[in-house]
């Protein structure tokens, strides 16, 4: 029933996204972790403090945050089966659910790249990559910013769509509150920054290990959908490791095979170049016509997922009508 359920959430979320007149009456679940996340950092999170203590303090704060948010879709999760309605409680459960699938801002704000690249309009380009990415993109030539485009999206394939529907369909609601708390910790206290070197880092190391397995599937859909999948799954296995993460350089090394050009390479944040390695490398940089090919593959991976949610849930149907 789960993996349906995610397969709800991912179509809900692939037709309708989180509308802005919800947004702006309700907000969201991620901001709503977001604000206790906030208040936890600026209140535990003592600048006097030693460094173990901060140790101590954002573990207790990442167990706080995560029971908080599995603790309530446990019993939305438990109400809404309560209710036995057979089949209808899937479609319900993947309702509840679909706040924490982002496929469809993801792809918004990816293709609100393409647009101004593919009219020439550079600065326009800039400012909305800058929307999705944390590097400086001031100086970003097209090239640049393309890759940085690409980056994102396969990056976020995995942290804002598989990774969600994969612990959903192993664990339901609680599963996917769990990994999007994990998540939304690790990209706002997760930095090695003064500030949550200490702090910050139990959030970090759950989180890898948390999409451990999303990220090298995120990797195999989308070496599967790109059409060149001997390619796509040959670059990845030789590149994935040279990324600085363990988990994201897998869906970026796939990405990059998929279309044939070279990602990742130096780049500057806030004044501080980080000079990280080319993934496929030989490949020539990216074109604007590459970025609407990594969309296409993107929108295709989805797909491949969705049919691995609609196998898992026929299976597991038909597994309880044989009694197994």
């Amino acid at each position: 029933m789960y993996a349906l359920a995610m397969l709800f959430a991912l179509l809900f979320d692939a037709a309708i996204g989180w509308p802005d007149r919800l947004f702006k009456t309700i907000g969201h679940p991620v901001t709503w972790l977001g604000r206790l996340i906030a208040r936890l950092d600026a209140g535990p999170n003592s600048r006097d403090a030693a460094p173990t203590v901060k140790r101590l303090l954002g573990i207790a704060t990442l167990v706080v945050v995560v029971a908080v948010a599995a603790l309530a879709a446990g019993v939305i999760q438990w109400a809404l089966i309560a209710l036995a309605l057979g089949p209808v409680t899937a479609m319900l459960l993947g309702v509840a659910a679909w706040p924490l699938v982002a496929a469809r801002s993801l792809y918004t704000h990816v293709a609100a790249v393409a647009r101004p690249l593919e009219r020439g309009d550079l600065d326009g380009a800039r400012a909305a990559v800058a929307m999705i990415v944390g590097r400086d993109v001031t100086a970003l030539d097209a090239a640049g910013v393309i890759r940085a485009s690409v980056e994102s999206l396969s990056e976020n394939a995995s942290d804002g769509v598989v990774a969600p529907l994969f612990w959903g369909a192993l664990l339901g609601l609680p599963g996917i509150a769990a990994y999007k708390a994990i998540n939304t910790l690790d990209s706002m206290i997760g930095h090695r920054t003064p500030r949550h070197r200490y702090f910050g880092w139990a959030s970090a190391r759950v989180d890898d290990v948390a999409n451990l397995a999303p990220a090298r599937l995120t990797g195999l859909l989308i070496a599967l959908a790109s059409g060149a999948p001997a390619r796509s799954m040959m670059v990845m296995w030789r590149d994935a490791r040279k990324h600085r993460s363990p988990n994201a350089g897998y869906p970026e090394a796939a990405m990059a095979g998929a279309i044939g050009a070279r990602l990742s390479g130096p780049r500057t944040y806030h004044d501080r170049i980080a000079d990280e390695p080319w993934i496929n490398a030989a490949a020539p940089d990216p074109s604007p016509a590459d970025l609407r090919r990594a969309l296409s593959v993107y929108i295709r991976a989805l797909v491949l997922g969705a049919l691995l949610l609609l196998a898992g849930g026929a299976l597991l149907i038909h597994g309880s009508a044989l009694g197994l």
